[in-house]
């Protein structure tokens, strides 16, 4: 054992370089991903940008970018920055450089980076001449956890698809934090020294991004009273982020269900509220019993805490936690996802507001598509699109987010057929099977009241509203 632990450390010291060492490596048009969340480098992307004036064309890849602020970012004529999944930071960004969308399955996009030519697949969409492309090589960085005694430096709480980031680069650099928690598997939640080509160290040991959860407002919690209608003892739960999934959470832990279960893509407090409070136990489940899945995490130091070294929880790549066929396994799934807007048609917004003709990136699709999907295969299972019937501009004037028909522009990200149902704080309606006629009328009926009769005449005029509706 001694002897493996000391080729371990001599491997480990033999590939240490200090931060501006391992940026001396990259070159122009080179590509350079980011792992995602808590996993972005950070002195590592500030050495990079400190070569601003030797380099171009370096595309920089990121997903969920959280604070700090990326350096290289605000070099445009040195980087070119992709935002995988669009986040408040990356909205904050745009207004002072141009970041660029990318949009993804996140499910699928870790299957093709997995089973075919990753480099291919990320220098495809970079770069049109292949003779260019393939001059340029794909790099690696990832924020992680301290080498443990058998060699493996943990991915904290961000497992998502960067194994197979790993396997399809050309060059892998390891950024060391002893902040960062070590989360159990699940699978690939780990990489092992001779998977990495450069290891860096973070001496400040930056401080993780741990936003404390966002209190739920009085809308949010009569929209998580009608999503608990239709929760029930052994569900198995998928939450997103935000006041409406942290009060639902509060509303299970003071409730008398028993025997949850807890499989996400993303892991927020309320999941650890649901497991202390003796609620969410996976007890049911046929998947990972006795544990929550997830593929990433992002809330509080609390939830950070409670993540390290805890065998109730599950470190799983996505390709695993998104998978239909998992997803179908697990009986009495359901899903519960937010959304922006919906017009009559029942075609949702989840992703991008339009303002004076112009469409914003707002977030992404990430794993909503996978999981409103994958839900509905679940026997028993459900999918639940949540959203506030209203929304204000700007300059303050209330508008329906139930509409006639999206804004031109808008990016439509869960398409009608795929739709089953939708809550408002005026209550839930089932939308799957229905025809057009009687979509537009369930959903009128979940608008706010004052903009009613202005739907039912827009619902007239597109042929959607009948005789017999009742106003």
């Amino acid at each position: 054992m001694n002897q493996c632990l000391n080729s371990f450390h001599l491997e480990y010291k033999q590939k240490l370089r200090t931060p501006s060492e391992a940026a001396k490596l990259i070159q122009s048009g080179d590509v350079v991903e980011y792992a995602q969340f808590n996993g972005k480098p950070i002195v590592f992307d500030t050495a990079l940008a400190n070569r601003r004036d030797e380099l171009k064309d370096v595309g920089v890849f990121c997903s969920v970018c959280l604070p700090p602020v990326p350096e290289t970012c605000k070099y445009p004529e040195s980087f070119i920055f992709v935002d995988w999944h669009w986040s408040k930071l990356t909205r904050m960004m745009e207004s002072f450089s141009p970041i660029y969308y990318n949009p993804i399955s996140y499910r699928f996009a870790t299957d093709y980076m997995r089973y075919y030519d990753a480099p291919d697949y990320w220098r495809s969409f970079y770069y049109n001449d292949p003779e260019r492309a393939a001059k340029t090589k794909r790099v690696f960085v990832i924020r992680v956890a301290p080498m443990d005694s058998h060699g493996y430096f943990n991915m904290g709480q961000q497992n998502s698809f960067h194994s197979s980031s790993t396997d399809g680069s050309e060059l892998v650099i390891v950024e060391v934090n002893n902040n960062m928690p070590v989360c159990m598997g699940g699978a690939e939640e780990a990489y092992h020294i001779s998977r990495v080509d450069i290891v860096i160290e973070d001496e400040s040991d930056t401080a993780l991004f741990a936003p404390e959860p966002a209190e739920p407002t009085d809308v949010e919690k009569k929209i998580a009273a009608h999503v608990m209608n239709y929760i029930h003892d052994g569900c198995c739960l998928q939450l997103g982020i935000g006041g409406m999934p942290n009060a639902i959470g509060r509303m299970i832990a003071d409730s008398d269900l028993k025997d949850l279960g807890g499989h996400t893509e993303m892991l927020v407090d309320t999941y650890m509220d649901m497991i202390l409070s003796g609620k969410l136990t996976n007890a049911c489940k046929s998947a990972d019993r006795h544990r929550t899945a997830f593929t990433f995490a992002v809330g509080s130091q609390r939830l950070y805490n409670f993540m390290n070294m805890n065998s109730a929880i599950a470190s799983y790549p996505a390709d695993y936690t998104n998978d239909p066929g998992t997803i179908r396994g697990i009986d009495n799934f359901i899903s519960i996802n937010s959304a922006l807007q919906i017009d009559l048609f029942s075609q949702v917004n989840a992703e991008s507001i339009v303002t004076n003709g112009r469409t914003r990136q707002i977030s992404g699709n990430g794993g909503m598509t996978d999981f409103v999907y994958s839900s509905q295969l679940s026997k028993g299972g459900k999918s639940l699109i949540c959203l506030e019937s209203t929304f204000r501009d700007k300059e303050g004037k209330l508008h329906s987010s139930i509409m006639p028909t999206l804004q031109a522009g808008t990016i439509v990200t869960i398409s009608r057929q795929l739709v089953d149902y939708v809550v408002t704080e005026y209550g839930a309606v089932k939308l799957g099977a229905n025809p057009t006629w009687q979509r537009a009328e369930k959903l009128i009926s979940i608008a706010h009241p004052e903009f009613r009769d202005e739907l039912i005449q827009s619902a007239g005029k597109m042929g959607l509203w009948r005789r017999s509706n009742k106003k």
